[in-house]
Parts: C-alpha cells; sequence; structure tokens
C-alpha cells in the first residue's frame, strides 16, 4: 500500500510517501480502505517529535469502507469512520490507503448520508472531542454561558456549533479582528479579541462566565481560570499557544475557591470503555452537518501526494476550518 512516513522528527518536508506492507487487521481490529482523513494539530504535534517516539505512519482519522472485520460484525464494503485507537501514535495510523483500528474507535456511516468523502473526514475527531469536553467535562447547560478560546480553530468552531445548537450562549475568541465574523456567522453571540488577558475583558460584562472550553492552553491558563465566574468550570483540550509547563503554578494562589479545572486529553483516551466514541451522537452530528446547520465541511481539500503543503498551511494556522485529505 502508500502511505506517508515520518522519515525524522522535523517540519512538513519529513513527510513522504512511500510503499508498506498492507496491514492486517488482529481479533478485535477493523481494515478499513481509506478515502478520506482529516489534518489535525496534534499529527503535526507528532510529526514534529513534541509527543516523544511515535508510529512512522501519522493520522489519527479517517472516512473509508471496511476492507475486513475478522468479528464478522461489519461486512466488506461498509462505510465508517475512525478514531484514535493508538492511531498515529502506538499503531500506524490513516495516512496511507489502508489502516487497521480498533472495532471500538469504528463507527458506520449511513449509506444515504449526503456527504463524499472528504467530508465525512472533517467531522468525527474534532465533533467527538468537542461534545466530551462541552458535555462530558464542562456539563454544559442551556442557558449558560461558556466561552470558547481559540474559537478559529477547526476544534473551536465544532464547539461552537455544539454549544449553540444546546442553547448555550457563545463568547468566542480569536487574536484576529479580522475572523470575528466568521465567529459570529456560525453562532457566536459575541467575539473577543484575545490579547492574553481575558479576565479583564470579561470582568467588565454584565453576564458572567459560566464554563470555559480553552484550546490556548498552558500560556493562558491562569487567565482562563480567572475569567469564569466562582464556582464556574474550565476544560483545557489543546496546546495552541504551545505546550512550555505553566512555570510556578500554586493551586492556592491561581486556582480560585470553587472553579473547576480538568483536562480532555482525545488522542488517549477516545475510544476507551471510559470515554466510549459510540456516546457521542455521530449520526445526528452528519444529519446536521448535511442539512447545514453545522458548518462542518472541509475548508479545503487536498490530493494525497499534497501532503508536505497541507501540513505547512495548518502549522501556519491560516485554514480557518478543518482541512481533509482524499485517498486514491
Amino acid at each position: 500500500m502508500k502511505a506517508v512516513v515520518i522519515s525524522a522528527y522535523g517540519a512538513p518536508e519529513v513527510l513522504t510517501v512511500t510503499d508498506l506492507p498492507d496491514p492486517v487487521p488482529a481479533p478485535g481490529e477493523v481494515l478499513i480502505r481509506v478515502k478520506a482523513f482529516g489534518l489535525n494539530h496534534a499529527e503535526a504535534y507528532m510529526r514534529a517529535g513534541a509527543w516523544g517516539e511515535v508510529a512512522a505512519v501519522p493520522g489519527i482519522e479517517c472516512a473509508g469502507l471496511v476492507e475486513a472485520d475478522p468479528s464478522g460484525r461489519l461486512a466488506p464494503g461498509t462505510r465508517v469512520v475512525a478514531i484514535l485507537g493508538g492511531m498515529g501514535r502506538t499503531r500506524n495510523g490513516s495516512y496511507a490507503e489502508l489502516v487497521t483500528v480498533p472495532a471500538a474507535n469504528v463507527s458506520v456511516v449511513a449509506p444515504s448520508l449526503p456527504l463524499d468523502w472528504a467530508e465525512l473526514a472533517a467531522v468525527p475527531e474534532v465533533y467527538a472531542t468537542a461534545w466530551y469536553g462541552l458535555f462530558g467535562n464542562l456539563s454544559l447547560r442551556p442557558g449558560e454561558r461558556v466561552l470558547v478560546r481559540g474559537a478559529t480553530s477547526s476544534l473551536g468552531q465544532a464547539a461552537v456549533n455544539l454549544a449553540v445548537d444546546h442553547g448555550a450562549r457563545v463568547l468566542a475568541t480569536t487574536r484576529n479582528p479580522a475572523h470575528a465574523p466568521l465567529l459570529k456567522d456560525i453562532g457566536a453571540e459575541d467575539v473577543l479579541i484575545d490579547d492574553g488577558r481575558l479576565a479583564a475583558q470579561v470582568g467588565r460584562a454584565a453576564t458572567p462566565v459560566d464554563a470555559l472550553f480553552d484550546l490556548v492552553g498552558n500560556s493562558v491558563l491562569r487567565d482562563s481560570l480567572a475569567t469564569v465566574r466562582p464556582r464556574g468550570r474550565v476544560c483545557q483540550l489543546g496546546f495552541l499557544g504551545g505546550f512550555d509547563p505553566v512555570p510556578d503554578f500554586d493551586p492556592v494562589a491561581d486556582l480560585p475557591t470553587g472553579v473547576q479545572l480538568s483536562f480532555f486529553g482525545s488522542a488517549f483516551v477516545l475510544g476507551t470503555p471510559e470515554f466510549p466514541f459510540a456516546d457521542v451522537p455521530l449520526d445526528a452530528i452528519y444529519a446536521k452537518v448535511a442539512s447545514g446547520a453545522f458548518r462542518a465541511r472541509p475548508v479545503r481539500v487536498f490530493r494525497f501526494d499534497q501532503i508536505v503543503e497541507a501540513h505547512r498551511i495548518m502549522e501556519a494556522g491560516s485554514a480557518l476550518g478543518k482541512m481533509t485529505v482524499t485517498v486514491d
């Protein structure tokens, strides 16, 4: 099979298309013929070596057809999407013509769904992560005010879509004022320009923030904790601001009394018994994508041989949405 491999840890240029033996599914796994895969910042971190030693083939999600299922549960040719389960981290991932995935990380897609492969691949990882962050960690309720920090990213936009659909009031952030109309267009009640000091901006608002969905990460953690109301909730899900740890973090001084802080690391837990992929209402999400209620179609689609360019654009942060790659 053709596959993209990490020839050495580094810049996008280390990604190389090569031939590898076809994988064989073990019991409890499904072999998928990949038709398209989504691009995720986690794959850039893995490619660069930021997460230590990882599998040779990156890719944490895909859409495709079942090639073989040793259990007999899924017939060959069944249309599916799959995420994580060690893909790209502890096992070869979806940047390939074929990939094996734990069965618990595979979801059947309705044959009647009017979305093409690139559109199918744009949804599962970001929407599953956003769903668990909003409704698992943050326990978001209708009518509450949630701040999505880093909202122009594909995961941030998924969180805005889901929160608005749930009846929450969404406050979104971006570092670029030119991106504010995009966030308003997908339902954000208001948009703040993130200068690293949101607590001061939110403190002047009449309505406090109940929950904060934080994709910027450690570089703004103290500010995020100070932004929510007393007994508010903060969930950290990303590291757009970098991986450096919070210097001299002191819970006594830095964690306001009553504020709840949690972390959701989708790459490590989604699809496990504790965080089942099956709990994510993927059919309902896809239906809303197909109807246009959710803006989740890819903003750009690349060919397999354009993977280096795709990673360059992803790292530049200029895509303003989800990008996918088709595999022919």
